[in-house]
């Protein structure tokens, strides 16, 4: 349970974003948004977005960490910031803070999303219902966010995962050709070393080494912009392989899972390389399990196209959380452990 009001956080490692949920009527509230980068400290982007959201203050905080959530210290993966929830809890004078890994929320956000509505989800083709089964969600941006929702009888389990750190190797021919040319990460190359922001621009640089050429590209939309004009062949073909790369992951999640509810992709990168595309390279990448080609072509895959995702999930997991099973961790002051309001 949450006491009321509650200052719900989604905190990335380029973007953060913050609100005070007034009630439990599960509604995404106004919204600060911010670079991560702009504060030193959790605490002074929190004051900081509290002065502009200015109304009632908050009495606890649930924030979406976008880093592993094993305690109630978080460093973020992709960013200088060590969340510490007692730290907040106490500066901001809360009863209560609770963290999760970010992509918890939007794996609850997947069973409200709408895909009738183009603002909120794009069907991949070909167009299919959501089913009734387990939900994946897979998020490439500054880095690669996969969670899963699994109903449990009348509740549902949001299953954070570190999927996107498990080595990830070459099976096509332009694969093999294009991987001794990665820049590896500690040794490793991992699918989130491919599948995301950081990640897209590994592939061209790589790609464009194999060919000959020189990079030139050093930030994601560098290279999404030299797909569109076709400046150079390194682009394009970057953009076609992450395509192909990100349909083949999740797939394969999709098969360990059991995924038949749906997958959802969200995050910028995908959004605008398949805007770029089509959903082809995705999509045949994503059926081609045999021998299961028929239940992936089954499954239903979406864009998330909605702007916070990620925020909508908060808000439904504050004002109903016993509707869901998942894990957290964070810190109560001594007034909340003894009792409270919690509405």
């Amino acid at each position: 349970m949450f006491t009321f009001p509650v200052l719900i956080g989604d905190i990335g490692g380029t973007t953060s974003r913050f609100a005070i949920l007034p009630c439990a009527n599960g509604e995404v509230p106004r919204l600060v948004v911010m670079p991560t980068a702009s504060h030193e400290t959790p605490t002074l982007a929190i004051r900081s977005a509290l002065v502009e959201l200015g109304g009632q203050p908050p009495r606890s905080a649930f924030l979406g960490i976008a880093g592993r959530v094993g305690s109630s210290v978080v460093s973020l993966t992709n960013a200088s910031w060590t969340v510490d929830a007692e730290r907040i809890g106490i500066d901001m004078g809360l009863l209560q803070v609770t963290l999760v890994n970010d992509y918890v929320p939007v794996a609850a956000a997947t069973l409200v999303l709408d895909p009738r509505r183009v603002d909120e989800l794009v069907p991949i083709a070909p167009v299919l219902a959501c089913g009734t089964g387990a939900r994946l969600a897979v998020g490439s941006g500054t880095g690669l966010g996969v969670s899963a929702c699994i109903p449990v009888g009348r509740r549902h389990w949001l299953q954070s995962t570190e999927a996107g750190h498990i080595n990830f190797g070459a099976c096509a021919a332009d694969e093999l050709a294009t991987w001794p040319y990665i820049d590896r990460l500690a040794g490793r190359i991992t699918a989130e070393a491919v599948l995301s922001g950081p990640g897209l621009v590994r592939l061209y640089g790589a790609i464009a080494r194999r060919t000959g050429a020189l990079p030139v590209c050093e930030e994601p939309a560098d290279v999404i912009a030299r797909a569109v004009d076709r400046e150079e062949r390194a682009a394009p073909e970057a953009a076609r392989l992450f395509a192909s790369l990100l349909g083949r992951f999740a797939g394969d999640l999709a098969l360990i899972l059991g995924t038949t509810g749906g997958v959802f992709f969200g995050g910028g990168i995908p959004r605008r390389i398949l805007g770029l595309l089509g959903h082809g390279e995705l999509r045949t990448a994503f059926d081609h399990k045999a021998p299961f080609e028929a239940v992936m072509r089954k499954t239903p895959t979406f864009i998330i196209t909605h702007p916070e995702p990620g925020m909508m999930g908060l808000a439904m997991v504050a004002s109903a959380p016993e509707q869901f099973i998942f894990e957290s961790h964070g810190w109560a002051s001594p007034e909340a452990c003894v009792g409270g309001d919690p509405r």
